[in-house]
Parts: structure tokens; C-alpha cells; sequence
């Protein structure tokens, strides 16, 4: 699904997804995407923060109220609080115009690497193998610690047995801290677990997705009910990245 009133950006993207093999629906305003969002139920979403009716940021809380999709916010500002903006609205991913195709076909296709809350698994790179850890991260097929289970195979989390609702960034983040088990997962390390970058040391990690996965954590932190400014389950290690804590009993 493309939302976008700039006719020629629209072409565009319309182009490299079909090319990509997607079937494209597209929409010029907001209002009409996030129907035809609704209708089609969409996969992806290329979104456009500078639309003629409603902007971006408000279509995507919408979308979020019914949809999963992943949603890659497009936009010429490239101030960080309109990124975190995008971020905390739920965006997978945020790019900046002009933007080169063949990286928002990359972002895309890494992104469907790691399936949605509630997918089945697609086409994955095989994760890294992790030792059993001692704190309460059991099997693969449901990892536990404390009040928080979360089960990769149903792509489902809960805590203290109520289900929580987390994007597909926010799950994956979830999941990799646990396999950690107690372990520092860098921030590096967290990014590429979001894009599915799993084994591309060459990769290149901007500060600004290092502060999108600070974003991702924050939203998660919320989400497990931690005190902000001093949270027990998922610990900041200042300068490195992020390990999971013991937690409240």
C-alpha cells in the first residue's frame, strides 16, 4: 500500500514494489489510505508524513488500530523528533527523501524476514545459536523470565499472563534480549535484529538507528509497566546497550 499525494514519488514506488513482485494499491491522501489499508490488508505500508488532509503521523495511529502491517514513514524532514515522532506512533522504519530504491526495497525485504505478531515464520535468517541461560529464559519454543513469557513459535507475549500487544520491532527486541539471558546485546547488535541484518558485519549503523532502538526499548518499557527511571527487566548498560535484568519478584 502506497500512501503518497506526490504523483511522480507515487509512480515510483508503485514501480519498485511491483517489480518486487508485490500486488500495489495506492492512495493519495490519508483518509483513503487508511481505508484501503483496511480493505486490502495490506503487508507493507510506504507512508508519507506531508499529506493534503491528514498527516502521516495521524494515519498511522489508524492504521495501528486495526493493522500490523509493516509501515515505513517516508518524509523530506530530517529533524531526530519528527524520526521518534514516526517511531513512537508504531512505524517499523523511517526514511528520508529523496531516498534510493533499491535501499527501500533492502529495508522492505529485511524487514519480511521477521515476521508480524502473529505470523507464521517466512524465509528467515536461521538465529544464532544461544547457550540455555540461567535466568529464566527456557526453550526456544517459549522463553520465560520472571512474570514474562513469550513464545516465538505463535509469535505471542504475555505478562503475568495477560497477552501484550507489541509491534513486529518491539517483539523481535523482546525476543533477543531474552535468548541473551542476562547477557549485553549492543546496540548495534539490536538493529540489525530488527532490519534481520543477523550476519552482515559489514553493515552500516547510523546514530540514528541506534536511536530508533532506544525508542523501540522505551516503548517496550511502558508496555511491561517498568519504572522509567529505573527499570528492573530491561537494563541500560550506558555507552554499550541494553541486557536483561532481573526484574521485580
Amino acid at each position: 500500500m502506497v500512501v503518497e499525494d506526490d504523483k511522480d514519488i507515487r509512480n515510483l514506488l508503485e514501480s519498485v514494489f511491483i517489480q518486487a513482485g508485490f500486488e500495489v494499491h495506492s492512495a493519495s491522501d490519508g483518509r483513503e489510505g487508511v481505508e484501503l489499508v483496511r480493505q486490502q490488508r495490506a503487508n507493507v505500508v510506504t507512508l508519507d508524513v506531508g499529506l493534503p488532509d491528514i498527516d502521516g503521523y495521524e494515519v498511522l495511529r489508524r492504521i495501528r488500530q486495526f493493522s500490523d502491517a509493516y509501515v515505513v514513514m517516508l518524509t523530506g524532514r530530517t529533524e531526530e523528533p519528527d524520526m521518534l515522532t514516526a517511531l513512537h506512533s508504531g512505524a517499523d522504519d523511517y526514511i528520508t527523501k529523496p531516498f534510493r530504491p533499491l535501499e527501500l526495497r533492502a529495508r522492505v525485504a529485511a524487514m519480511m524476514r521477521r515476521p508480524r505478531h502473529g505470523d507464521a515464520p517466512r524465509q528467515a535468517p536461521a538465529a544464532k545459536p544461544v547457550p540455555p541461560a540461567d535466568t529464566g529464559a527456557g526453550s526456544r519454543d517459549v522463553l520465560e523470565h520472571r512474570d514474562l513469557r513469550l513464545s516465538p513459535r505463535t509469535r505471542s507475549a504475555e505478562l503475568a499472563g495477560k497477552e501484550l500487544e507489541l509491534t513486529r520491532s518491539e517483539f523481535v527486541l523482546l525476543e533477543e534480549l531474552l535468548r541473551a539471558g542476562g547477557a549485553v546485546c549492543t546496540r548495534a547488535d539490536l538493529v540489525k535484529v530488527v532490519r534481520g541484518d543477523y550476519y552482515q558485519d559489514n553493515t552500516y549503523i547510523s546514530e540514528a538507528d541506534e536511536r530508533a532502538v532506544e525508542v523501540h526499548i522505551g516503548n517496550l518499557r511502558k508496555k511491561l509497566h517498568e519504572d522509567t527511571h529505573s527499570p528492573q527487566l530491561l537494563q541500560t548498560v550506558r555507552g554499550v546497550g541494553y541486557r536483561l535484568g532481573a526484574g521485580k519478584l
